[in-house]
């Protein structure tokens, strides 16, 4: 199928379907100098909010830069909770995400293909529980080798947005947040692998003694 070209009109009425829309009742609330998180971007920091003329229309935007990736955007505020925009996790909830990475990993019976398209549909969702459990389940050996190349980089993928945002949230570099949460992976693919061990043995215990009792 044909690309449909995108003209001047086509601009023009979306930019005018932008700046007639009210903001929601339910809008969170921005300022200059927040650490907010993109989901397509990761974390970036609110530069300014307010009135912009864009081809003879005025947005309420938040113009937001990405140190990390050396670009800006601006999100109108009308639309600011439609595309994921959120103000980064508070201490609480990175307390939540090591207690998500410890946990068990959870691996869904759906063929790669459409557990892939699940798993991405998760990170770039915005959700900070979602990413959680995508690192989680992805871990592998605790660092995400050991797994295919494409849920490798699902994995790298993932676990960079969540030491993006757990950095900023905890006041420390990223290479510092990835060193955590790695450690915080290995432990638990260590636990997890202890317990396969003492399952295997005593299913072979178990085994055993009904061999012994049938002799």
């Amino acid at each position: 199928m044909a690309a449909i070209p995108i003209t001047t009109a086509m601009v023009n009425a979306a930019l005018g379907a932008t700046a007639a829309q009210p903001l929601p009742e339910d809008a969170i609330t921005f300022e200059t100098g927040d650490l907010v998180v993109y989901p397509a971007h990761g974390v970036g920091k609110v530069d300014r909010v307010g009135m912009e003329e864009m081809a003879g229309h005025k947005l309420h935007l938040i113009q937001i830069s990405f140190e990390e990736n050396r670009m800006t955007l601006r999100v109108p505020v009308a639309q600011a909770r439609a595309t994921g925009l959120r103000k980064i996790g508070t201490p609480a909830a990175m307390s939540e995400v090591l207690t998500i990475l410890s946990g068990r990993s959870r691996v869904s019976r759906m063929i790669w293909a459409k557990r892939g398209q699940e798993y991405l549909a998760k990170i770039n969702s915005g959700d900070l529980k979602q990413l959680a459990e995508v690192v989680r389940d992805l871990r592998g050996t605790g660092d995400g080798s050991g797994t295919s190349y494409s849920q490798r980089n699902l994995f790298e993928l993932g676990i960079d947005r969540l030491a993006g945002e757990f950095a900023a949230a905890s006041g420390i570099d990223k290479p510092a947040a990835m060193e955590r949460l790695t450690a915080t992976l290995q432990t638990a693919r260590s636990a997890d692998t202890s317990r396969v061990e003492k399952a295997a043995a005593s299913a072979a215990a178990a085994a055993a003694a009904e061999a012994d009792a049938a002799a």
